[in-house]
C-alpha cells in the first residue's frame, strides 16, 4: 500500500471517528450526562413521588384526585387576531378535561389550601389540538425546574411528624424568595368553594402568531359566568374529604357550567419567561369564546384518565415562550402518563369504589 493510499484511508476513518465522537458528545450533553446537570423528568417525579409519601400506582403524580368532564367550545372568531389556530374559526368544538386539586395523593382531603386545577384538550375537525393545564392563581410558586424540584425535596413531610422539616423549608425559602412570596399570596387569596367559580389561568406565556406573521406574547385565562362564596380557611380542616367533586357532580346535573376564554397580551416591558412574576397595569384582552361544561363524572367512567394534558401540545399559530417550566412541564408529564400507564388504574375521588 503506498503511503498516499495509506492517508486516502485514514482521513475518511478519521473523519467518521470525529463524527462519531461529536453525535456522542452532543447526546451525553441532551441527556445531562455531561455539562451542567438538568432536571429530568425522572428526577422531578421522582421528587413529587417522595414528597406524596410514595407513589400511588396507577394515579398522576401531580393533581391526583381529579374529575373528568366533558362540553364544548364555542368561538366567536375573535382568536383569530393572535393565531390562524382552527379552534378559533367560529364555531363549536369538543372538549375533554379534568378538574382537580394539588397533590400527589388521591386520597387527601379537599380541605386544604391547594391549587384548584382544570386541564381541557381542545379538538378541530383537521387534527389540530390544543392541550391546557391551568391553575386558579395567576402565578407560580417557582421559576425553573431545578427550584421545582428543590421545592418537592424540602417540602417532603418528615415520616414521624407528617410536617416538612423547619429547617430545611427555611434554608430552601431563604434561597428562593419568590417562592415565599407566593406562600404570602395565597395565604390570604380566596379559595373558591367550587371548581364553577374560580378563574383560571395558563401561568406561563405562549408565543401567538397570527396569519399576518406578527407574533405576541399571550397568557390567558377563563373567566366563569357563575359566582358563589370562597372558601373559609379557619374551617378548611371539617370540609368532607370530596366535598368540591361532590359539589362539581351536584352543579353539573343541574345545568351546565361557563366559562369565557380571554387572551391577554403582554405588555412591553412584561417578564414572559418567568411564572412567578405576574402581570398587571391594564393589557390588551380578547374574548375567544365560551368553554360549556356539560357533563362531570369519575375517571373511571369518563374520558380524561388517559389523557396526557402536556400544555406544549398547541395548535397551528401558538408556540411555547422560552418559559423554561413548559419543557420541564412536558417531561413531567410525559414520565408521569408512562408509569401510570403501566400500573393498574386505581379508583378516583367520587368513584363508587372509593375507599373511606
Amino acid at each position: 500500500m503506498t503511503q498516499r493510499t495509506s492517508r486516502n484511508t485514514f482521513l475518511p476513518m478519521a473523519l467518521i471517528g470525529t463524527i462519531v465522537v461529536a453525535l456522542a458528545t452532543a447526546f451525553a450533553w441532551v441527556a445531562g450526562i455531561i455539562g451542567p446537570h438538568r432536571q429530568s423528568g425522572g428526577d422531578i417525579v421522582n421528587a413529587l413521588e417522595a414528597n406524596a409519601g410514595g407513589a400511588h400506582a396507577g394515579y398522576r403524580r401531580a393533581h391526583a384526585k381529579g374529575l373528568c368532564f366533558s362540553g364544548s367550545f364555542t368561538t366567536n372568531g375573535a382568536g383569530l387576531a393572535l393565531s390562524p389556530a382552527s379552534m378559533f374559526q367560529p364555531g363549536t368544538y369538543p372538549v375533554i378535561g379534568r378538574f382537580s386539586l394539588g397533590g400527589g395523593n388521591p386520597l387527601a382531603t379537599d380541605g386544604r389550601n391547594v391549587f384548584h386545577a382544570m386541564a381541557l384538550r381542545l379538538t378541530a375537525p383537521d387534527g389540530q389540538e390544543w392541550r391546557m393545564a391551568m391553575d386558579h392563581t395567576p402565578i407560580f410558586p417557582v421559576a425553573d425546574p431545578a427550584a421545582f424540584q428543590a421545592l418537592q425535596v424540602a417540602s417532603t413531610p418528615d415520616p414521624k411528624t407528617g410536617k416538612p422539616d423547619p429547617a430545611r423549608m427555611k434554608t430552601y425559602l431563604a434561597q428562593h424568595p419568590e417562592t415565599a412570596a407566593f406562600q404570602a399570596y395565597i395565604a390570604k387569596a380566596p379559595l373558591p368553594a367550587s371548581f364553577a367559580t374560580a378563574i383560571y389561568y395558563s401561568i406561563n406565556a405562549f408565543r401567538f402568531t397570527n396569519g399576518a406573521g406578527t407574533t405576541h406574547l399571550v397568557r390567558w385565562q377563563i373567566i366563569p359566568e357563575a359566582t358563589g362564596p370562597d372558601l373559609d380557611k379557619n374551617t378548611l380542616a371539617s370540609l368532607p374529604r370530596d366535598a368540591l367533586f361532590q359539589e362539581m357532580v351536584a352543579r353539573t346535573a343541574k345545568g351546565p357550567s361557563r366559562w369565557h376564554l380571554q387572551l391577554v397580551v403582554a405588555n412591553p416591558g412584561d417578564v414572559t419567561n418567568n411564572a412567578t412574576i405576574a402581570w398587571t397595569d391594564p393589557h390588551r384582552v380578547i374574548d375567544a369564546g365560551t368553554l360549556t361544561v356539560s357533563a362531570v363524572g369519575p375517571e373511571e367512567a369518563g374520558q380524561c384518565r388517559d389523557l396526557n394534558f402536556d400544555p406544549t401540545v398547541l395548535p397551528r399559530g401558538i408556540a411555547i415562550s422560552d418559559d423554561p417550566l413548559l419543557a420541564a412541564r412536558s417531561k413531567v408529564y410525559s414520565t408521569s402518563f408512562t408509569r401510570r400507564a403501566g400500573e393498574h388504574p386505581g379508583p378516583s375521588a367520587i368513584g363508587k369504589d372509593m375507599h373511606p
